[in-house]
């Protein structure tokens, strides 16, 4: 799979309250959390976000709350990747469960800057900054893995291959 969009750069630590506020977890439909995604740290996230754009973040991406509302409300928003120095795992986890895309590469967090457009392949792990025209290397999730993201996440595999 082949992902192409523009950055929306964090720094370390951006966690599931900043993600999406504890405040608006009275609607856990994706339209409502997608609606105050990132707003804490980026109040204008929401207007600026399209369908394919990726986020660039630091170290411990997602730290915090173990709920799922945090990749959903970002995959809801139109986020269509994640690229980290690393992941928390319970988000790393969540986001497989919920089948948004995330690749752990710390030579991409660090040099790729919000703004620029990036291409990634999810099967080969190639991230490549257009912008700048630098290519970098993140280790892709295993075939199986690689399909559950595909097919939705991990319900929506599991209901495919009754």
């Amino acid at each position: 799979m082949e992902i192409k969009g523009k950055v929306f750069k964090y720094g370390n630590d951006v966690d599931t309250d900043v993600i999406i506020p504890a405040r608006y977890l009275n609607d856990s439909s994706e339209k409502a959390l997608a609606s105050h995604c990132m707003e804490d740290i980026d109040p204008h996230f929401v207007n600026n976000v399209k369908a394919g754009d990726v986020i660039v973040a630091g170290d411990n991406f997602g730290c915090g709350s173990s709920r799922e509302h945090a990749p959903l409300a970002i995959k809801a928003s139109g986020i269509s990747l994640v690229i980290a120095n690393s992941f928390a795992r319970i988000f790393y986890r969540n986001s497989i469960n919920i089948g948004l895309p995330i690749l752990e590469c710390p030579a991409a967090a660090a040099e790729i800057k919000a703004g620029d457009e990036i291409k990634a392949d999810l099967s080969s792990g190639l991230i490549c900054n257009i912008t700048t025209g630098k290519s970098f290397k993140a280790e892709p999730f295993p075939p199986f893995i690689q399909q559950i993201i595909n097919d939705g996440g991990l319900l929506a595999h599991l209901a495919k291959n009754k």
